[in-house]
């Protein structure tokens, strides 16, 4: 068994693998940059180096750094969570060169599956078929135009090199594909460090089904059972469960024996999932992720499996110990994923700022996976994930009310967060019945009408008010309200969501959509500026784009409210913009 292991990740992942290594008497080392320097896996981890750097380029993506480490630290395993170079070949190459193992698949099992290309190529060779598509990397927009035209609108422009939804853009006609085409390709590159993208016709209306999988060095591969995805927004998941519901006993054998048909045509070892998209009895190959996967907790309920630990033990050349008939699953699962994101109206958009206060639920059947405390900060620069909520109960109806009774109990302050996004969805009779696709969500969940509360940023006449939770007494009855009070007069208020700004755009207090039709036009969060797409002068419409904000990996329209003209753009490509910031004014 390996005597220390390097954690190269953050977050709840990092904070995840470094307690089953502990429970297995294996040292731990953290890496952190520099806005992590107390984050709360470097605090969790028997050692810690610094990476340097703030944005995901400069550490966590920084192999020389990384190998620099493992060097120092002595390590004689590396574990690399998921997302940053959990899917990389030359990462894992570099790693496994250095004379350490790499706890994931062989390098050319990753170059097989983890470039979503050549995966569709080896499914197919394997007799799984996918979803239709194209096998080569996409070099100009008039490729998305062409493969609209002949497949029929919308298409799905997606990364090759990643997952998670994140550079994936969905084309709805030939005028939006040289926008689209570049806004993936952006947001790959800075999630994977990649930018290649491919095409896939994109389906009406599917279900999102992924099978976990595993593989020892001895020829041995099983699958463990499903998990349906399909609440997503953004093309990125907000809800998990397993197993699937109204998913017939056959569809599932079926599906568990093509994903094991993939993961032995790539001579897979290790951890992986098979992701499919069923509709109407048919499922289709969609890619495989070479790696853990957020909601692997929800398989580790129904099993009662802990796939860290089984991951560590492969990756130290133990054989599988349980055969495909010796697998149990039992009850229900689901997981939430509490973002630090405002879904007001269903936009969702990211909210990065200062954790005033973390409350934790707890009870029989309830875990949490976090990546932060009370005091933490949660970064623009980073993924948005604060926690994964997870339950298990005997059935799906039980499970639900399990998992409402626990975001009931669930207190993050300071940062707006998917949980009122999340209530609504497991409380919608749509959702309750199983009857929800991958486009459920944004189209008939009815999250538009979802009201929650604005995070007050700086100035106004009045001065500043924040939201505070107070206790009332109404004939004998306790009861807790949320009222807005003058900041000056509370002693000690509590922290705000977003930095101040780098003092050089004036700010104004935001309780409105983005513009408010006044025409002043300002951010919603911090975050940096990728693109401006008007100029002084223009004529513009309301709902029109006038730039890009990138926040927490994301890319983010910020659009105008009011048709006029342009008099001011007050940023360019590359500035950091703060909470509340004006970049433009429109007459």
């Amino acid at each position: 068994m390996f005597r220390k292991l390097l954690v190269a990740n953050r977050g709840e992942i990092a904070v995840r693998v470094i307690r089953t290594a502990r429970e297995m008497g294996i040292q731990t080392v953290a890496v952190y940059s520099e806005l992590d320097r107390d984050a709360m896996h470097v605090r969790l981890a028997d050692e810690a180096y610094a990476l340097g750097g703030q944005t995901v380029a400069e550490s966590y993506l920084n192999t020389p750094a990384i190998l620099d480490i493992i060097a120092k630290a002595e390590v004689d395993a590396l574990h690399p969570g998921y997302g940053f170079f959990s899917e990389n070949t030359d990462f894992a190459r570099a790693v496994t060169s250095a004379g350490v193992t790499f706890i994931g698949p062989p390098p050319e099992a990753i170059e097989i599956m983890g470039d979503k290309i050549s995966s569709r190529i080896a499914a197919e060779k394997a007799g799984v078929a996918g979803v239709p598509g194209t096998v080569e990397v996409i070099k100009d927009a008039s490729e998305v135009v062409s493969f609209g035209n002949h497949h029929g609108w919308p298409v799905a422009i997606k990364a090759a090199y990643g997952g998670g939804g994140r550079g994936m853009r969905v084309v709805h006609n030939p005028e939006s594909a040289v926008e689209a085409l570049e806004s993936a390709q952006r947001e790959a590159e800075k999630s994977f460090g990649r930018s290649e993208s491919y095409l896939e016709r994109y389906l009406t209306w599917p279900r999102h089904i992924e099978m976990q999988v595993f593989a020892d060095k001895f020829g041995n591969a099983v699958w463990l059972g499903e998990r349906d995805c399909s609440s997503q927004r953004r093309h990125q998941k907000l809800i998990e469960e397993s197993p699937a519901p109204l998913f017939a006993n056959d569809i599932r054998q079926a599906m568990g024996e093509a994903a094991v048909k993939v993961a032995k045509a790539c001579g897979y070892v290790n951890a992986g999932t098979v992701e499919f998209l069923y509709q109407d009895g048919d499922f289709y190959f969609l890619e495989m992720n070479t790696r853990l996967q957020v909601e692997h907790p929800v398989t580790e309920f129904v099993t009662g499996l802990d796939l860290v630990e089984l991951q560590i033990k492969i990756a130290a050349g133990d054989p599988l110990p349980f055969s495909q008939e010796e697998i149990n699953r039992s009850g229900h699962s689901i997981e939430v994923r509490i973002n630090a994101e405002n879904p007001d109206r269903g936009k969702f958009l990211p909210s990065p700022g200062t954790i005033s206060k973390f409350l934790k639920p707890d009870g029989f059947g309830v875990r949490l996976d976090a990546g932060y405390e009370s005091g933490d900060s949660v970064s623009q620069f980073y993924d948005n994930l604060i926690a994964k909520l997870i339950v298990w109960a005997p059935d799906r109806a039980k499970a639900i009310s399990k998992m409402l009774r626990a975001l009931d109990e669930t207190v993050i302050d300071g940062v707006h967060t998917t949980i009122p996004a999340l209530r609504h969805i497991l409380s919608h009779e749509e959702f309750k019945s199983g009857h929800h696709s991958t486009k459920w969500v944004e189209e008939k969940s009815g999250l538009e009408n979802l009201v929650t509360g604005q995070l007050v940023l700086e100035g106004g006449q009045d001065g500043d008010k924040v939201l505070r939770e107070v206790d009332a007494e109404v004939d004998g009855r306790r009861y807790q309200i949320k009222l807005w009070l003058p900041e000056k007069d509370l002693a000690d208020p509590p922290s705000k969501s977003s930095s101040s700004g780098n003092g050089k755009r004036p700010k104004i207090k935001i309780h409105h959509p983005i513009g408010g039709g006044s025409g002043t036009i300002a951010v919603p969060m911090q975050g940096t500026i990728v693109k401006v797409l008007v100029e002084v002068g223009q004529s513009v419409e309301a709902g029109q784009t006038i730039c890009v904000l990138e926040a927490m990996k994301m890319e983010n329209a910020i659009n105008t409210e009011k048709t006029g003209t342009v008099k001011e753009i007050r940023v360019k490509p590359g500035d950091s913009v703060g909470g509340g910031d004006i970049v433009a004014i429109v007459e």
